[in-house]
């Protein structure tokens, strides 16, 4: 008998055109970055004598960037139903990113939060508020890039939680959650430019956490587990329908809260894993010897 008989068959490479497809998806993602790019720039023009226009060209442009994290959730998983997974498309997937969730959004926060702001009794106070947004929104921008550069040299960027090991994490909030939140908000008021200080300095003060949230260290649950994408019940299917109706009902509220919802569930978590070691010390008699203690 001869021996090529038991020599097992290697795994066969996938063909040229199936690496491709997944980076259409990131192309994609920054055609749509550079697109809301070029909207707010338009609209930044045209809001002092065209309202109603530019006021359509930020929804437009926020509207790109929902569409882009859309596109971004679908590169990953097609490379790996395909099995073309690749550094190049792992680098690519990140230089996108920092166009479409990093670059555009900062452009868009500032031109529709703070270029429009101008209190006509305190003109030294607006050139200090410009300059802040300039500063802020750039904030946004390297907060967002430094949490990609983390998230590609750690060996394990979504750590598992100890106490349920089925579920995973992300180390700070991900910068397509960041982006999501400034357009859901351009979105939830119609494009409409704030022009009111006050408002103009609560807008900064989000771009503030928003960055600090990007690089700080808090976990953020990372829907890796979700099995309303593996249904095993037709009533795993029920949230799924509920949220796909109450979005395309009441879009912009709905996507606003789901926004705001997920970025305040870092400081959640954290809150909560706080409270969870307080109270167990709380609880836990105390040891009777100083090595015990260190045991423990």
């Amino acid at each position: 008998m001869s021996d090529l008989s038991v020599v097992p068959s290697l795994p066969r490479r996938p063909p040229r055109a199936a690496y491709a497809l997944p980076t259409l998806f990131t192309a994609g993602n920054v055609f749509l970055g550079y697109l809301a790019i070029l909207r707010c720039i338009q609209a930044a023009l045209n809001v002092g004598h065209n309202l109603p226009l530019a006021m359509d060209q930020f929804v437009v442009a926020a509207k790109c960037i929902g569409i882009a994290i859309a596109l971004d959730g679908l590169d990953g998983r097609i490379a790996r139903m395909t099995h073309t997974t690749s550094e190049f498309g792992r680098e690519m997937d990140s230089l996108a990113d920092v166009v479409s969730f990093g670059l555009a959004p900062a452009i868009l926060a500032y031109t529709w939060g703070v270029q429009t702001v101008d209190w006509a009794g305190a003109p030294a106070f607006t050139d200090h508020l410009h300059r802040a947004g300039t500063f802020l929104a750039f904030l946004f921008l390297i907060c967002g890039a430094a949490r990609l550069a983390r998230f590609n040299v750690q060996k394990n960027p979504r750590p598992k939680n100890p106490g349920r090991p089925y579920r995973k994490y992300f180390v700070g909030l991900p910068i397509p959650a960041g982006a999501g939140l400034i357009a859901s908000v351009v979105f939830f008021a119609d494009g409409y430019p704030l022009t009111y200080w006050a408002e103009a300095v609560l807008w900064l003060a989000t771009l503030a956490a928003l960055g600090f949230l990007m690089v700080c260290t808090w976990r953020y649950y990372a829907f890796k587990d979700n099995t309303l994408l593996r249904p095993r019940s037709p009533l795993t299917i029920i949230p799924l329908g509920i949220l796909i109706f109450l979005i395309w009902n009441w879009a912009q509220p709905v996507l606003l809260l789901l926004a705001l919802a997920y970025a305040a569930s870092g400081p959640l978590i954290r809150i909560g894993g706080l409270l969870r070691r307080l109270t167990g010390r709380a609880s836990t008699p105390p040891s009777p010897t100083p090595l015990e203690q260190d045991i423990v």
